[in-house]
């Protein structure tokens, strides 16, 4: 063992199944786990909604509820639950010299001015002083502040006081894996003795759902599990809104204030393989030799988007009898930037309970293997791929 060997510590998770490492943990394990969807609203679109939330339990000022969005509030929330989780919340002198990792969007656009200006736009040829007119008379100065990707750290800082350096990534999957693997990097060189990684997302708003109908990627019709939505009309992706939060330490930091840790991080390895060009399964085998996995029968918890081509990639690669997939977008919709650490949690509570997660679908075999090592997957729906091995402490 080394003393700076990347412990996670604390877990925050929150996703239509409902907050917290309890309810999550529960909710996967029951013998025939059921999805919470939604079809109608954004009909033919299907989303994986939040659940009640309660914000005051960890944003109690209503002033710092207003002033965000609703996927500020979301990580923001999210954070405090990891950081509860770790019993570190409160604690001056702990957060106070904590790093900060996160992974975000550029934030979410009004859609009532934009439905506005497309609205005047039909009756004006003007178009360039209406949209003049718009900006000094529509849009609120503030608007585009709340919209600053690096905000949610910000939002983080003030109301759980983690105060250290701080880190923000943009670029869907790959901004959660980069984030992960920065953390890690730091603590294993020791620049950071704990870190606060993660990313949150709000799916039930329309410019989210466009963003991924303009490249044909969403799922429509009839909702299917992850593996099971190739030939189905659209482009295979369900989306949901959530969030995870992971406290990482160095091993030395966990035992000097007596922490249990849930796993041990492996190191992560990545890549961006141009798609088109070349055979996304192939560099995803590559990948599984680089995480250097124990030999054995292994459970994988899987971030696949279920977008069909990343989806049948990863299922090739993964073809091996050696390889137990858990796709669990089929209960959480796809998270988009907190894809990767909500898979880093889940894979992180199997190792730690020893426990498997039960078949998601019919196409998702029974696991009989040891636990010892936990196998962590995400796949990007347009690029980036990630994957890190995730040890029993």
């Amino acid at each position: 063992m080394n003393p700076r060997d990347v412990l996670i510590t604390g877990i925050g998770l929150v996703s239509s199944l409902g907050e917290g490492v309890e309810a999550h943990w529960a909710a996967l394990t029951r013998e025939k786990p059921l999805p919470v969807t939604d079809g109608e609203r954004f009909a033919p679109y299907t989303v994986h909604p939040l659940p009640e939330i309660d914000w005051a339990v960890q944003i109690p000022a209503r002033g710092d509820r207003r002033q965000m969005e609703l996927w500020q509030r979301l990580g923001t929330y999210t954070a405090g639950l990891a950081l509860d989780d770790a019993g570190m919340k409160g604690d001056g002198v702990l957060c106070s010299t904590m790093d900060m990792t996160i992974a975000a969007g550029g934030g979410e656009r009004d859609v009532a001015v934009d439905a506005a200006i497309l609205t005047a736009a039909a009756a004006r040829n003007d178009r360039g002083v209406l949209l003049n007119e718009k900006l000094t008379t529509e849009l609120r100065p503030t608007l585009f502040l709340a919209q600053l990707s690096n905000l949610l750290a910000g939002n983080i800082s003030i109301v759980h006081k983690v105060t250290g350096s701080s880190r923000t990534f943009m670029g869907e999957e790959g901004s959660g894996i980069s984030a992960i693997d920065t953390a890690a990097r730091r603590i294993r060189a020791g620049q950071s003795s704990h870190a606060l990684v993660g990313a949150a997302f709000e799916s039930e708003h329309p410019d989210m759902l466009l963003g991924y109908e303009l490249g044909g990627y969403l799922h429509r019709g009839a909702w299917h599990p992850v593996w099971e939505r190739s030939g189905a009309q659209g482009g295979g992706v369900v989306s949901g809104s959530g969030a995870a939060f992971l406290v990482l330490e160095s091993r030395e930091h966990a035992e000097m204030r007596g922490r249990t840790p849930y796993a041990e991080l492996g190191p992560v390895v990545s890549g961006r393989v141009k798609r088109q060009a070349e055979d996304l399964s192939q560099n995803l085998s590559d990948m599984l030799v680089k995480a250097e996995l124990p030999k054995g029968r292994r459970l994988v918890v899987s971030g696949s988007s279920g977008a069909h081509d990343a989806t049948a990639a990863e299922m090739k690669a993964l073809a091996d009898k050696a390889f137990v997939r858990r796709g669990f977008s089929t209960m959480t919709g796809h998270l988009k930037e907190a894809q990767f650490p909500f898979a880093v949690a889940l894979a992180a509570l199997a190792a730690h309970r020893q426990a498997s997660y039960p078949a998601f679908s019919v196409t998702e075999e029974t696991f009989d293997g040891e636990l010892g090592t936990v196998l962590a997957t995400t796949v990007g729906y347009h690029q980036f791929e990630g994957m890190v091995a995730v040890y029993a402490a």
